[in-house]
């Protein structure tokens, strides 16, 4: 026995995955998995459809192929086609880069964002059938679900963002899963991408367009992750917990995390099932916010002259995301500031009654009276939060009469346990695509992604998504 066969043999995490990517069976996965794996992706890719109309999107576009140069691989809402790492790249951008992508609440972590151009490109890459590309879609959702969970929140606390993270590790597996990796390449290409994964959570600082960039970029690693392990290139062996693995590096010294979530029950229990759709494009962090803010206009008939101020409660762990600095949130400097802000979630949400993409437009950022409310509104601790199982909110509100009213979302909606409905996320869908394509051309995609196990390989898809 070879040093690689022997490390190998010794049981740890990436082992674990490895064997659970080479012998997925779509088979054996239960139907509302299937079906709530194909919502996702048809989440994602309307959401990237809508993202090709903002300016972001054309710049990223520009800067990309400047580098790259033409290629053979689809950019959704384009005729750009780009090289496949640069095509995976762009894609996973335009579907984050409106934060109105799926999370999964315990990790953190926008799942999709990720999982999807690397099913597509990869999937493209491999001749793959639709079938094969939905197994990877759920092997990388699945993984980066159960990594992001194990770290308790802790990615964060460290100053990293989860999603470009540990959405290199899922993609990883599903990228290695299409191109039939052996475990023991699967094992390889974990320890590769553990050295390019990525993705810092400085942009909350002046709300700087980078995280927009890290679910595609994980993707882009984890392909260049397992082309070198395909052939041959030896990566480490304990990704995840040795002496410079992530959870060591990747959180704060003493942080506990809980490595048995990785694992348990490892296709018996599906994580899946465990990621909440956004109803609001904004950091899902927010949400409770804006729903609690609406429910409390609604309940006691409150106009805006009727608030002297408002309390945030917020868990401790997602302040960093959302409450500071509060300069910032208190005065959006852009769109990307006002969806991290708590402050003018709350604000926008009751002045206008909704919360959606046109309140990201400058001139509504900008507005005096929204502007006026985010000065009434400060946070503190929440104990009661159930933060990062669900993404809890509550607010306290003193009227100008003296009145102290309060409203308590304690479980996000669009989390397993309070959804969207089908419906909902299938009128999201169409609200978004149709930014871009036709309602026909955009209920033709629908379509094909809710019978994607049926397609005999991924050009309907791709032609359906692209101009």
């Amino acid at each position: 026995m070879n040093k690689r066969e022997q490390t190998l043999s010794t049981t740890n995490f990436a082992a674990e995955l490895a064997k659970f990517t080479t012998s997925f069976d779509l088979a054996n996965v239960p139907d509302e998995v299937i079906h709530r794996a194909k919502l996702c992706v048809l989440d994602a890719f309307g959401i990237g459809l809508a993202s090709v109309n903002f300016d972001f999107a054309k710049i990223t576009a520009a800067g990309i192929h400047a580098i790259a140069g033409d290629g053979e691989f689809p950019v959704i809402g384009m005729t750009l086609t780009l090289p496949q790492r640069d095509a995976a790249h762009l894609n996973g951008t335009l579907i984050h880069g409106l934060d109105f992508d799926d999370t999964h609440g315990e990790a953190v972590v926008h799942t999709s964002a990720s999982a999807a151009p690397t099913m597509l490109i990869a999937g493209l890459a491999n001749n793959a059938s639709g079938a094969s590309a939905l197994s990877a879609f759920i092997i990388a959702s699945e993984c980066a679900g159960r990594i992001g969970a194990g770290a308790r929140g802790g990615f964060h606390e460290k100053g990293f963002h989860p999603t470009g993270v540990v959405g290199a590790f899922g993609s990883t597996l599903a990228a290695g899963y299409l191109a039939n990796l052996n475990e023991q390449q699967l094992c390889d290409a974990q320890g590769i991408v553990l050295s390019q994964a990525g993705g810092n959570m400085q942009f909350l600082d002046d709300g700087a367009w980078t995280k927009r960039n890290h679910p595609g970029w994980a993707s882009f690693c984890a392909q260049t992750a397992v082309s070198m392990a395909k052939y041959g290139f030896f990566g480490p062996r304990d990704p995840y917990t040795g002496r410079y693995g992530l959870y060591p590096t990747h959180t704060k010294d003493g942080r506990e995390v809980s490595l048995e979530k990785i694992t348990n029950d490892l296709g018996e229990r599906w994580e899946m099932m465990n990621i909440a759709f956004k109803p609001y494009p904004a950091c899902h962090m927010t949400h409770a916010y804006a729903d609690a803010i609406l429910a409390l206009k609604k309940t006691h008939q409150l106009e805006v002259n009727d608030i002297k101020h408002i309390t945030a409660l917020v868990h401790e762990g997602e302040q960093s995301v959302i409450c500071i600095p509060e300069e910032n949130k208190l005065k959006p400097q852009n769109s990307y500031d006002a969806q991290f802000s708590v402050h003018y979630v709350i604000a926008a949400s009751f002045l206008r009654e909704k919360f959606g993409l046109a309140e990201l437009e400058d001139d509504v950022i900008n507005s005096p009276e929204i502007l006026d409310l985010c000065s009434r509104v400060s946070f503190t601790d929440d104990p009661d939060s159930a933060y990062p199982g669900y993404f809890s909110g509550a607010l306290k509100l003193e009227t100008t009469d003296g009145r102290v009213l309060e409203h308590r979302e304690q479980i996000n909606r669009g989390a397993t346990e309070n959804p969207l409905s089908d419906d909902d996320i299938k009128n999201k869908f169409i609200g978004n695509a149709t930014l871009t394509l036709s309602e026909s051309r955009a209920n033709d995609l629908s379509e094909i992604i809710m019978n994607l196990e049926q397609e005999a390989d991924l050009a309907n898809l791709s032609d359906a998504l692209t101009l």
